[in-house]
């Protein structure tokens, strides 16, 4: 009976004969269109009855159609039942799947259950989720359409038109249209522009989205310039021009023009043409036996040049000398033998000759005289800088034995530091002013011969003697107990000086590391170089050997124009291998991040050594990601190599960031002190390696380095010293200030720029020094630093100056390496991967790290989750800030869990800290 919940119908007959009935046609999954009903139909074989159970009940047989036929094959009875099933009716059902019907056929050895169809009202909304934007993009970028069609039953199948024609992704391979109803135009090219509409349909309407207007503009570039034209002026000053046109190629569709002048002209200059002209007559010659005389002249009065003219009439004439009454028979002229002409050219000659001798013999007497009145200098010293005002020029000669000025007299002077620089000199402080005029300044008493000696070589960068370094201890660190300092200011120096101990000092730039399935994280100590393994990059059971190093010998990479090396040069590894998830390469930089200054390009060496562009850093790619904080950049790879950051500056306004820092040392003289001044790239492998090299020459930290905004307006950059205290210290005149041009700081590789100062005290009572260095850019930024020290000889021996530091962990591997424990990775990864009826959650997430751009490469990962978890862990791998990311998963409001609320031990916090605002 029809609605029996107790299926009262016989399952089987056991007695009789026969065989189960076999589904010939099985109810299939419908959908209500409307409010049209829908026919389920069932036919078997053999069957005596077929009657349909829709939600576990009965449908009565008054509702069933019957129709009964005999298989001529088999001559078994075939039943074909049909029911209708109507919109009220699912509407009406409210159970916890949908809908559904199941046949059950009867015949006389049993009972035989069709497969279940379900029944579902098919819909379509009419608004789509997200509309596609139109944009503007250059030729040859990347485009991506972006289209979540309306919500519907069945979900609808999306088609892109466009200018109304469908797209086939398969006729293309330039387009892509898999991933996640987005349209992906790899390279933009003209015939790409045009108006793009998303098409949702299914079995119950079509939708339109509105239509997003595409176009591709090709920026204009100039065309190479002609020749020169001549110059306008034949005679004097005028001007030559040559012209470009933006043809190269021409701007369209709104691209911008060609920046800069299509037409330049410089002055010129023709020289006129010079007519010569005779010089006068020289003077009668003797009179000859022939009874004539001659004389000359010639065309040098002026000559002529230019193409001017040869002057006109004879150059030489001859007349009488006797007026006619000479009577010797008359020769040739040419045969004419002039005895006094001879003879007195011979006495020009012989007396020309004598000169000479005398002359010679002069100078070689004053040079012996002029060495004698040095011999007492161990070193000779040529300074035209006092007078030129230009750079300085020195002439070191061989050091003489015996000489008791020198520390070890048998040695020649070190020339060989190469990063010293001397530039043009410049008189800021007065006491040089005051020097100048000390009567002992140019009297040649010892102690300036010292002070001379020592001050050059300490300008020039004469590296220091290594008997005298062999004093220092070079695992010690000052304890912070210089006198010169107030109480405050020596503990916030004590407290800044010390983190210089978790420095490096070992000179390979090298972390090696065995990483399994588990990943892990790989640091470069103190240089602000990190690679991130993630979970599942390596394949289980497998386990690597990855390296990472910088590069510290001079880079293969030579940036071209004002284009500047902004990084280290960094190589992981192995090279022959490819992960199956991107991992995270981190590489610090010394731009001031601004799109609109710099534009920022990722290189990679290729095995042939050649280094070529994998993409910029404001480019939309799917082959990887870039992403670009303050002080670093974070890089997604799928590939191990050596990579670098080039940086393009777009204007005057590109900001290089410098990190000025001043150490000291006592010279080999007591009463000398060393100032070193190095200008660095902002980046802790930089800063390392200074420390590296002080800690070799016995320096020390003199004040905390500050930042330095350098600005590519090709202003030169100025260091001097200032507030010498008088009668105390002194420093040599015209030496107090150095000028280091525009480009030798703007394009010099990241290998730091150090100019060095020597000062002076009068008295070894003096144990104190206290002054200011002055860095500036020209019309630009400025540092002071305040120096204030002591100096005294025993604090040389026994001061500390580093130490050794065990608290780095170059390699972490597994668990311990990432901030977010595992567990709830895999939460957050399950829970805003699957996508619901508002889109893919997983943009929300990025969104909230602040990850708006080239979204497109997260689609095509296999989840987009995973990978914005793995760059969040690369950003904040010394912070570890969960609270954060706390608050934007709970700003989603898409997870219960409570990050924040892990335990201390659950995640194990580093043991070192990195402060880039304290410069380091």
């Amino acid at each position: 009976s029809g609605n029996d919940n107790s299926e009262a119908l016989p399952e089987s007959i056991p007695s009789a004969p026969g065989t189960l009935p076999h589904f010939m046609e099985e109810p299939d999954d419908a959908y209500i269109i409307k409010s049209n009903p829908i026919v389920l139909r069932c036919k078997a074989m053999p069957a005596m009855q077929i009657f349909f159970k829709c939600n576990g009940e009965w449908v009565h047989q008054n509702e069933h159609v019957s129709e009964e036929s005999m298989d001529e094959a088999t001559g078994l009875k075939v039943r074909e039942v049909f029911i209708n099933v109507t919109r009220q009716q699912v509407e009406d059902f409210h159970g916890p799947e949908d809908y559904w019907c199941q046949c059950v056929a009867w015949s006389h050895l049993g009972t035989s259950k069709s497969r279940k169809a379900s029944v579902r009202i098919a819909y379509l909304r009419k608004n789509f989720e997200q509309d596609p934007q139109g944009k503007e993009v250059p030729i040859e970028g990347m485009i991506v359409l972006h289209c979540r069609p309306p919500e519907g039953v069945p979900a609808a199948e999306v088609e892109w038109l466009k200018n109304e024609e469908p797209i086939d992704s398969n006729l293309d391979e330039n387009i892509d249209t898999r991933a996640d109803h987005n349209l992906i135009i790899r390279q933009a090219r003209l015939s790409d522009s045009g108006n793009y509409t998303c098409m949702a349909a299914n079995i119950v309407a079509k939708r339109r989205s509105l239509s997003a207007t595409v176009v591709v503009y090709v920026n204009g570039g100039w065309s190479s310039w002609t020749e020169w034209s001549n110059c306008n002026a034949r005679c004097g000053r005028g001007w030559q021009k040559r012209s470009r046109t933006c043809t190269n190629p021409a701007p369209l569709n709104g691209g911008a023009f060609c920046e800069g002048m299509s037409v330049q002209k410089i002055t010129c200059t023709s020289l006129c043409p010079v007519d010569g002209s005779w010089e006068v007559w020289s003077e009668w010659s003797v009179c000859s036996p022939e009874c004539e005389h001659l004389r000359v002249r010639e065309c040098i009065a002026p000559p002529p040049r230019n193409g001017g003219k040869y002057c006109e009439g004879l150059s030489q004439e001859s007349e009488n000398c006797t007026d006619g009454l000479c009577i010797q028979a008359k020769k040739p002229l040419h045969e004419i033998k002039p005895q006094n002409i001879e003879t007195a050219s011979d006495i020009a000659l012989y007396s020309g000759l004598g000169a000479a001798v005398i002359a010679v013999a002069v100078l070689v007497v004053g040079v012996t005289l002029y060495r004698r009145s040095q011999s007492e200098y161990g070193v000779d010293v040529i300074d035209s800088s006092a007078l030129t005002g230009g750079f300085q020029t020195f002439n070191f000669k061989t050091v003489r034995q015996g000489n008791s000025l020198l520390l070890n007299s048998s040695m020649q002077p070190d020339l060989t530091v190469s990063r010293t620089y001397s530039g043009p000199i410049c008189l800021q402080d007065p006491m040089d002013k005051e020097l100048m005029t000390e009567s002992s300044l140019f009297n040649p008493l010892s102690d300036i011969k010292v002070k001379v000696q020592s001050s050059f070589m300490v300008s020039l960068g004469v590296t220091e003697r290594a008997e005298y370094h062999g004093k220092a201890h070079s695992g010690t660190f000052p304890h912070g107990n210089n006198r010169a300092f107030g109480t405050i200011q020596a503990r916030n120096k004590a407290t800044y000086i010390q983190n210089l101990a978790s420095l490096s000092t070992t000179s390979e730039l090298k972390t090696t590391a065995i990483f399994g399935h588990l990943g892990g994280r790989l640091v470069v100590p103190n240089t602000g170089v990190s690679l991130l393994i993630p979970h599942g990059a390596i394949p289980e059971e497998s386990s690597w050997e990855i390296y990472l190093a910088i590069t510290q010998k001079e880079s293969s990479l030579q940036p071209d124009g004002t284009d500047v090396l902004l990084g280290p040069e960094v190589t992981c590894g192995p090279s022959d291998v490819s992960v199956s998830t991107p991992f995270a390469l981190t590489i610090p930089h010394c731009a001031e991040v601004d799109s609109e200054h710099w534009n920022i390009h990722l290189k990679k060496r290729n095995q042939q050594g050649k280094w070529e562009e994998v993409m910029s850093v404001e480019e939309e790619t799917t082959s990887c990601y870039c992403l670009l904080d303050p002080y670093a950049c974070h890089i997604l790879l799928n590939s191990f190599g050596t990579y670098a950051l080039i940086g393009e500056p777009i204007s005057d306004c590109a900001v290089r960031q410098l990190k000025v820092a001043v150490f000291g040392c006592l010279s080999c003289n007591s009463l000398d002190y060393n100032l070193r001044v190095y200008c660095m790239d902002n980046t802790p492998c930089a800063f390392q390696e200074v420390v590296s090299d002080e800690r070799l020459q016995g320096g020390q930290l003199l004040e905390e380095p500050k930042l330095l905004h350098f600005r590519g307006n090709t202003f030169s950059l100025q260091i001097s010293v200032l507030d010498i205290p008088p009668f105390l210290w002194r420093i040599k005149p015209f030496t107090a200030c150095q000028e280091v041009p525009f480009s030798r700081v703007w394009c010099s590789s990241p290998k730091p720029l150090h100019c060095a100062f020597s000062l002076e005290r009068y008295t070894p009572a003096t144990t104190q020094l206290s002054c200011k260095i002055c860095v500036r850019q020209v019309k630009g930024h400025e540092q002071i630093l305040q120096i204030q020290t002591s100096i005294l000889e025993n604090e040389r021996d026994t001061f500390a100056f580093f130490a050794h530091d065990d608290s780095n962990f170059p390699a972490q591997l597994g668990p311990k390496a990432f901030k977010i424990p595992f567990s709830i990775r895999q939460r957050i990864c399950a829970t805003f991967d699957t996508p619901n009826a508002k889109g893919k959650d997983w943009q929300m997430l990025a969104q909230k790290n602040s990850i708006n751009r080239n979204l497109s490469y997260f689609a095509t990962q296999s989840s987009p989750s995973a990978v914005i978890l793995d760059l969040w862990e690369a950003r904040h791998q010394h912070d570890g800030d969960l609270d954060s990311l706390a608050c934007a998963l709970e700003e989603i409001g898409r997870t219960h869990s409570k990050i924040s609320d892990v335990t201390e031990p659950e995640i194990e916090e580093p043991e070192f800290n990195y402060s880039r605002q304290n410069g380091l």
